[in-house]
């Protein structure tokens, strides 16, 4: 993400009607704007739009803008997706450092309950390093091994490049903090 795109947990676009975001996104897509378009795919996902919906806008976003795609944006739907942008943001660092926050979505497609978990985790490799990391099993939780589907960057985009310190205390809160919303939970040591 370049210092100028806006971040999506400020929801640059959290103003406009469903027929104005609706119009955005046919653009965004008519110009192979990938960036444009996962906002507007963001902001659907935060307004709890109707999960087929939302699978259709990313499938035709990354039909036609692949390449300028950001990072931050799943590749999936996400039911708890507002729930990890609201939590997170309730965290933050006065410290910077070298260390990153990130998150794992994990597939329990296999379990009851909930098809997806969380794994919360600290490094002072990027979110998609350490992400890559794990799947090839270098120090590796068997969880984000076995389950990771891929790293969801976005709501924590502003935890990145603390103090450890911060980092530490900020994983272990942040995990216990998902967890008491319902969600299932890993790591966060």
């Amino acid at each position: 993400m370049r210092r100028s795109d806006p971040s999506p947990a400020t929801r640059p676009l959290q103003a406009l009607t469903a027929t104005a975001l609706a119009q955005r996104f046919a653009a965004a897509l008519q110009q192979a704007d990938g960036l444009a378009g996962a906002h507007c795919v963001h902001e659907l996902c935060m307004r709890a739009a109707m999960p087929a919906s939302i699978e259709s806008a990313i499938e035709q976003l990354w039909n036609c803008a692949a390449s300028s795609i950001p990072d931050w944006l799943p590749m999936r739907y996400i039911h708890f997706l507002p729930q990890l942008y609201v939590t997170s943001a309730h965290f933050r660092s006065a410290r910077r450092g070298r260390s990153n926050i990130y998150l794992v979505l994990l597939d329990y497609a296999d379990r009851a309950g909930d098809p997806y978990g969380i794994y919360v985790g600290m490094s002072e490799y990027t979110p998609a390093q350490r992400f890559d990391q794990h799947k090839a099993g270098i120090r590796a939780a068997g969880c984000v091994l076995k389950r990771g589907l891929e790293v969801l960057t976005g709501p924590t985009l502003h935890l990145q490049r603390i103090s450890r310190a911060e980092a530490a205390r900020i994983e272990a809160t942040l995990a216990t903090a998902l967890a008491d919303e319902g969600l299932r939970v890993e790591g966060g040591h």
